[in-house]
């Protein structure tokens, strides 16, 4: 009987392995893809870096950013900004979408706010910002702030009002109360929904870096960008691009996985 078990225990990891190759090999099997397809058109389609770097050529050309101390300085300037602005915007967010769902007063009052700031090109009002606040940090964290917010709003909002009617019926039939209502029926049927704004908000956030970055600041990947497409250093600039998307798809695998174990019910 011990024989058996240890057999099945030592077999578990290699079932594990493969379900998460199965689970990813179509992933990794596009992104080997499209890496071998940006290869070929950069070397035999195009033929010129100054028009499009390979992916070889990007490589080698973070070396010398990184020996130099320089690509340091931007990722931990644009993480900066992206961290303080996300998890400032999800905050607010949260709160506001939480105040819109529980009164419905609240809700007239901001919608046209709402509506109308979630419309509004977040790329012309960040010079507006620079010019306010400086080349600093704190404008390019308004920038961030701005296009996550409202994402998260709008699906917490809407997660809480998609809260079945029969479920809520059920428990106040139980004599619970609209605390007990909130935190043991509403809430987690919202938190698969607070977590699409949440995911949504991570290319949001990592586009309005970039974008408050272009428009002035003394260091950061959107001036990495900036500085290498005047100066036509196609591998450099796409060495910024190329972190950038890495960040996008890390913290999304991130919070799909965090989603997973925290909100198994809103699984499919």
């Amino acid at each position: 009987m011990s024989q058996a078990s240890g057999i099945s225990a030592v077999g578990k990891p290699k079932a594990e392995n493969s379900n998460w190759w199965s689970r990813n090999k179509w992933a990794f099997g596009s992104v080997f893809t499209g890496l071998a397809l940006w290869e070929f058109s950069a070397r035999f389609l195009v033929g010129s870096k100054l028009f499009l770097a390979a992916p070889t050529q990007v490589i080698w050309a973070l070396g010398p950013l990184w020996n130099s101390g320089e690509l340091q300085v931007h990722i931990y300037t644009s993480s900066l900004e992206f961290v303080v602005g996300y998890f400032s915007a999800c905050l607010i967010g949260v709160f506001f979408g939480l105040l819109m769902a529980s009164s419905p007063a609240c809700k007239q009052a901001m919608q046209p706010w709402v509506s109308g700031l979630y419309a509004t090109p977040t790329v012309a009002l960040a010079p507006l910002f620079i010019l306010w606040f400086g080349v600093g940090i704190f404008s390019k964290v308004v920038v961030v702030a701005l296009l996550v917010v409202f994402p998260v709003i709008i699906n917490t909002e809407t997660g809480l009002r998609q809260t079945p009617l029969q479920l809520v019926e059920t428990v106040k039939s139980f004599g619970a109360s609209r605390t007990q209502i909130f935190f043991k029926v509403s809430l987690p049927a919202a938190l698969p929904f607070i977590f699409a704004g949440l995911r949504l908000g991570i290319g949001r956030g990592l586009i309005g870096v970039v974008v408050a970055e272009l428009f002035g600041a003394r260091s950061g990947l959107g001036q990495l960008i900036q500085q290498s497409a005047e100066t036509f250093n196609m591998p450099a600039l796409f060495a910024g691009v190329t972190i950038l998307a890495v960040a996008g798809i890390a913290l999304t695998s991130a919070f799909v996985w965090l989603e997973k174990r925290l909100i198994p019910w809103g699984q499919n």
